[in-house]
C-alpha cells in the first residue's frame, strides 16, 4: 500500500478531485490522498457488501487495470450494517483517508452510491473504457455523509418512437448510476412503434417493430434489468393506453373501436386520434399485456400512460356508447377515467403500483401514482387528493427542447428552450405547499421523447448535462447555481472521458452527427414545423 502526502486539503487537486455531482448533504476535506495500486485490495464486511465491491472492481478496471482483489486485510472496506438505518435505503457514510478508505451504509443501495462517488473522487481517467496508462489513481481525503433527498430520481427515455439497441439502454443506465439517478423509464409503445415482445400477441412486434428500428427480446429485457439492479436502477416499464396505441391497432385491428377498419403503424409525430375500444377483449388484451409486463419486469410501478386520449371515436361507437351507460357514466368521454381504474385496479390487485401521466392533477383513479407533465400546480391538486406525485414539468424536464436559441443548437421540440438553469431551478416540492402535499412528492425525472432525437449521439448531447442538473435537484439538499456551474466544470472532464458528447462552450462534437435522415426531424413529415407534437 503506498500513500502520497500533500500539504493541506485545499491544494488544486485536492479540490478539483472534491467536486462533486451531485453535491453531497455532508462533505469535509481531510489532508493528505489515498493511491490506489497494483497491490491495493478490497474486504468486503460480511453481511452482503460483497456485491457493491465487485460492482467497484467491474466499473474501474477497463481504465486502471487494477485487479482490486479480495482480501481480508483490504485497506478498502465496504461495510453493510442495519444498525444505519437513519440514513435511509440509499444514504452512505464514506471515510477516506490516507492509509485505508471506509464505505458503510445501512442497506446495499447506499453502498451502491457509495462506489459511484468513489469513481468521481479518482482522475477522470478513471471512467474511461480503454486502458489510462501513466495516470496515478489517488482518492483525495474526505469524510462525506450523503442521504438523498427524493427517493425517485429518474429519467425516461422513449425507445418507441426510435428504437434504441440494448447496448445503448446499458450505457445510459450506466451514466444515470453515476450521478445517483436511480430509475430508468422506457416508454416502449406508442402510435409509431412497439418495442415490447408479448408471446401471446407476436403482431405487436412483428407490425409495430417495423417501423424506426425494431424491437427487444425477452432475454434483452431481462438481462437490462438485472444490469441496471446491479447498478441501483430500477428499471420502469411503460405501455400507453387507451390512446396512443395506433401500433397495436395496426397489429389488432379488433381492439379498436371500427374492428374492420385496416390502420398502418401511425407515420406521424403529434396525437393520433385512434385510441383502444372499450369492449371485454380490449380489456383482456390489456391484461395479457401487462402479464408479460410485470413477468419481465420487476419493478414496483407500471406506467400505463393515460395522457393525450381524444375521445372522439368513443363518441362515434354505439358500443362505446353502450359501454358508458351501462357503466352508469354520464357518457363516452367519462370513459378514460373508467378504463383507468379498471387497469390501474388490475396493477394492484397483482402487488403493483399504477403509474400514469396526468393533464389536470385530478384525472387519475384513486391508487395511481400521477407524473403531472403540463404543470407542476397540477402536481399540487393530485397531492391534495391523496395520491403520490413524480414531478415532471415539460418547461423543467422535457430534454428533446433545445437547450438555447444559440443557432448551431441542435434542432429539437419545437416552441420553446430548457436550459440547464431551467432544469436545475425545478423545485420537486414547492416552498408554499403545505407540507401534507410535499410529502406525497416522490421525486422527479427528466423526459428524452425522440421525434426530433435520432441518433444516440444526439441523445446524450441532449441529456447531458441537463441530467447533472436534474440530479444535483433530486438528490442534494443544497441549492447553489455559481457552486454547481464551478463543480460542472470539473465535472465536464469525467463526461469527456466517458465520450458523452458536448456542447457549447465545449463545442459541437466533432465526432456526432445531428443530420436529420430524409422523412424526419424538423422538416418533412413526420415532424412538420409547427405541428403540435403533444408531449
Amino acid at each position: 500500500m503506498t500513500t502520497t502526502p500533500v500539504t493541506g486539503p485545499t491544494t488544486a487537486a485536492h479540490r478539483a478531485g472534491l467536486q462533486l455531482v451531485p453535491r453531497p448533504s455532508q462533505l469535509a476535506p481531510l489532508p493528505g490522498r489515498f493511491v490506489l495500486d497494483e497491490h491495493t485490495a478490497v474486504r468486503a464486511a460480511p453481511g452482503g457488501a460483497s456485491a457493491a465491491a465487485d460492482l467497484l472492481r467491474t466499473l474501474l478496471a477497463p481504465a486502471t487495470g487494477l485487479p482490486l482483489p479480495p482480501a481480508a486485510d483490504g485497506r478498502i472496506v465496504f461495510v453493510l450494517d442495519p444498525a444505519l438505518g437513519g440514513l435511509g435505503r440509499e444514504g452512505y457514510g464514506l471515510t477516506v483517508g490516507a492509509d485505508a478508505v471506509l464505505l458503510r451504509a445501512g442497506a446495499q443501495e447506499g453502498l451502491l452510491r457509495g462506489v459511484q462517488t468513489l469513481r468521481q473522487l479518482l482522475p477522470p481517467q478513471a471512467l474511461s473504457h480503454r486502458r489510462a496508462r501513466g495516470t496515478e489513481w489517488a482518492l483525495p481525503c474526505a469524510q462525506i455523509t450523503d442521504v438523498p433527498r427524493f427517493a425517485w430520481r429518474g429519467a425516461m427515455l422513449d425507445v418507441a418512437r426510435r428504437f434504441r439497441p440494448v447496448s445503448f439502454l446499458r450505457r445510459f443506465t450506466d451514466l444515470l448510476a453515476l450521478h445517483k439517478l436511480n430509475v430508468l423509464h422506457l416508454h416502449l409503445t406508442d402510435d409509431q412503434g412497439w418495442r415490447m415482445p408479448v408471446a401471446a400477441y407476436p403482431k405487436l412486434t412483428e407490425v409495430g417493430g417495423e417501423p424506426h428500428g425494431g424491437a427487444y427480446t425477452r432475454d434483452e429485457l431481462t438481462g437490462l434489468v438485472a444490469y441496471a439492479a446491479a447498478r441501483g436502477v430500477t428499471v420502469v416499464p411503460e405501455i400507453e393506453m387507451p390512446g396512443h396505441v395506433r401500433a397495436a391497432l395496426a397489429a389488432y385491428p379488433e381492439l379498436g373501436n371500427v374492428p374492420s377498419r385496416r390502420l398502418a403503424v401511425w407515420d406521424r409525430w403529434g396525437v393520433c386520434e385512434n385510441v383502444l375500444g372499450v369492449h371485454d377483449q380490449v380489456l383482456d388484451f390489456c391484461r395479457g399485456v401487462l402479464d408479460e409486463v410485470m413477468d419481465t419486469f420487476p419493478s414496483p410501478h407500471v406506467h400505463i400512460g393515460g395522457e393525450e386520449c381524444p375521445t372522439t371515436e368513443w363518441q362515434r361507437s354505439p358500443d362505446a356508447r353502450r359501454r358508458a351507460e351501462a357503466e352508469g357514466l354520464s357518457g363516452p368521454e367519462a370513459l378514460h377515467g373508467w378504463f383507468m381504474g379498471r387497469i390501474g385496479g388490475f396493477l394492484t390487485e397483482n402487488g403493483r403500483r399504477p403509474l400514469g401521466w396526468t393533464e389536470t392533477g385530478s384525472d387519475l383513479p384513486a391508487g395511481f401514482t400521477a407524473v403531472p407533465w403540463r404543470s407542476a400546480a397540477h402536481g399540487l391538486t393530485a397531492a391534495r387528493r391523496g395520491q403520490d406525485v413524480i414531478m415532471a414539468p415539460y418547461r423543467s424536464t422535457y430534454l428533446d427542447y433545445p437547450q438555447s436559441e444559440r443557432p448551431e443548437e441542435p434542432p429539437g421540440q419545437p416552441g420553446g428552450v430548457v436550459s440547464l438553469r431551467d432544469v436545475y431551478d425545478l423545485e420537486p416540492a414547492p416552498a408554499g405547499w403545505e407540507p401534507a402535499a410535499a410529502a406525497r412528492v416522490l421525486g422527479t425525472q427528466a423526459q428524452l421523447w425522440s421525434e426530433y432525437v435520432p441518433t444516440a449521439a444526439h441523445a446524450e448531447y441532449l441529456a447531458f448535462p441537463r441530467l447533472c442538473a436534474l440530479a444535483e435537484t433530486a438528490w442534494s439538499p443544497h441549492r447553489d447555481w455559481p457552486g454547481f456551474e464551478r463543480r460542472l466544470a470539473h465535472h465536464r472532464t469525467r463526461l469527456d472521458a466517458l465520450r458523452v458528447p458536448g456542447r457549447p462552450p465545449h463545442g459541437l462534437p466533432h465526432n456526432a452527427s445531428f443530420t436529420f435522415p430524409p422523412g424526419s426531424g424538423p422538416s418533412g413529415t413526420p415532424g412538420s414545423p409547427g405541428e403540435d407534437t403533444g408531449r
